[in-house]
């Protein structure tokens, strides 16, 4: 290799266009675009996700012409070599907010300025970067509607052209490798769960755009359309942005003045990173601390109960077609993620960090932020908590938001010969030979969840 470099550490930013990290890197001449494949945090992640990530950093490679060097290792001493072997003085990367990357990215630069190598970091993979929004008195919001009052007031930058790059190379692995390393720490409740990834999905920066381009033809109905799982009404973008393969600007640049509703969610995923910034436990343990009590239940019995929700067996069309969705696809319905979150926690009496770990698991979108607190918002736990006593009731939920079943019978074969509202419906093996009795009894088990709910206000 001759000549200097700036090497730009890929992370959550695995995209050409609209890069201020590549800007910079760019500025002083040619770059050295580097991914490094982290075993500590590959361990835990499921092979679906780290199946689109694997596909999306094949698609960015191809994209800076095959020069993308991935290594695997501890991101400090890869780079640190990665530096030597280019001559590198700087090291530029879009800066992490999560606790985990805030770590390591610390790490990092002390072991780079030991050898006199600069960790640069900027922009951010939100549109408003966590730690920006507080209140009059500085303080972060813990309510969303606050929140999103002060998100909305602050100018949000535009999309930014491309830079122009002179690409260097090194070499690198085969990123298929990094399947490999994923899903090494495995919970024991999984039990003989699949392990498999989902079929892969279109990944890289154009299948991106491709996405935000078609949801645009549709952003002006998200508002009504997003909560019917049977129509195609939501933007799939969230694995895009997951990766960072598009940046939310741009989303917001293209569909912001379309829909308010779809604004909305944006900031709620800004929202919830802010809050995993401010309070890094809050990705295991629970945000307020008078539900810390609640009684769930972790024998095997309860095992078996989790089992069978995440298989899509419970007999509860809509709750099983949800979770036969994300074994399928690596992705579920936003409605329905609610519905099955709220089914485990309060008709199963299960513990919401199972829940949320097996959508990790499965999920191509899964990113901690969002994942968590979505869960910690159905179990009564987070920032804006539902109400403990709202429950979801699985079939109420069928018959508002697929009147028509046809979300339930695309996903739930057994029930594919039945109208609504007979497959929306628990059913007897007389209508559906083959499909699973109810698991619990709806009603009992909403009285029950009632009432650990009281008990653990008590010890509060």
């Amino acid at each position: 290799m001759n000549g200097a470099a700036t090497i730009l550490w890929f992370r959550r930013d695995l995209r050409t266009g609209d890069h201020p990290a590549l800007e910079a890197a760019a500025a002083s001449g040619g770059v050295l675009g580097a991914f490094v494949g982290d075993p500590a945090l590959l361990a835990p992640a499921g092979p679906t996700r780290v199946a689109h990530l694997v596909a999306s950093v094949r698609a960015l490679d191809a994209s800076i012409g095959g020069r993308l060097v991935v290594r695997v290792g501890r991101p400090e001493e890869v780079l640190c070599d990665l530096a030597v072997e280019a001559g590198a003085r700087r090291v530029v990367a879009t800066a992490d907010f999560g606790p985990a990357g805030r770590a390591r990215d610390e790490r990092v630069a002390r072991h780079l300025g030991e050898r006199g190598v600069d960790l640069e970091l900027c922009d951010s993979p939100y549109a408003v970067a966590p730690g920006t929004v507080r209140s009059r008195t500085g303080e972060p919001y813990g309510v969303f509607a606050a929140y999103r009052r002060a998100w909305a007031a602050l100018d949000k930058a535009r999309p930014r052209p491309p830079a122009v790059v002179a690409w260097l190379g090194a070499p690198g692995e085969d990123p298929s490798g990094l399947l490999g390393l994923a899903g090494r720490v495995r919970p024991d409740y999984f039990a003989d769960l699949p392990d498999g990834p989902a079929p892969a999905a279109p990944a890289g920066e154009a299948a991106a755009h491709a996405a935000l381009e078609a949801f645009q033809a549709r952003a002006e109905r998200y508002g009504e359309a997003r909560d019917l799982p049977g129509l195609e009404g939501t933007s799939r973008l969230s694995a895009h942005l997951k990766v960072g393969a598009i940046h939310p600007r741009a989303v917001l640049d293209a569909v912001g003045a379309t829909s308010t509703a779809f604004v909305a969610e944006v900031a709620w995923r800004d929202f919830y990173a802010d809050v995993l910034y401010h309070d890094p436990d809050s990705a295991r343990a629970p945000w307020r601390g008078t539900p810390r009590a609640l009684r769930v239940d972790r024998d095997g019995a309860a095992r078996e109960r989790f089992v069978a929700w995440a298989r899509g067996t419970t007999g509860y069309p809509l709750v099983d077609a949800g979770m036969r969705q994300l074994l399928a696809e690596g992705w579920m319905h936003n409605r329905v993620r609610m519905a099955c979150a709220s089914f485990l926690v309060k008709h199963l009496h299960l513990d919401w960090r199972w829940g949320a770990r097996w959508f990790l698991w499965r999920l191509a979108d899964g990113d901690l932020a969002s994942n968590q607190h979505g869960w910690q918002w159905v179990a009564g736990t987070g920032t804006d908590a539902a109400p403990f006593h709202r429950i979801f009731n699985p079939v109420r939920q069928a018959e508002r938001f697929d009147p028509e079943g046809r979300y339930v019978r695309r996903y739930v074969p057994e029930l594919a010969h039945l109208d609504a509202p007979d497959c929306l419906r628990p059913v007897g093996a007389r209508l559906a030979p083959g499909y699973p009795a109810p698991i619990v009894d709806l009603e009992l088990e909403r009285r029950e969840a009632l009432a650990r709910h009281a008990e653990a206000r008590g010890r509060a």
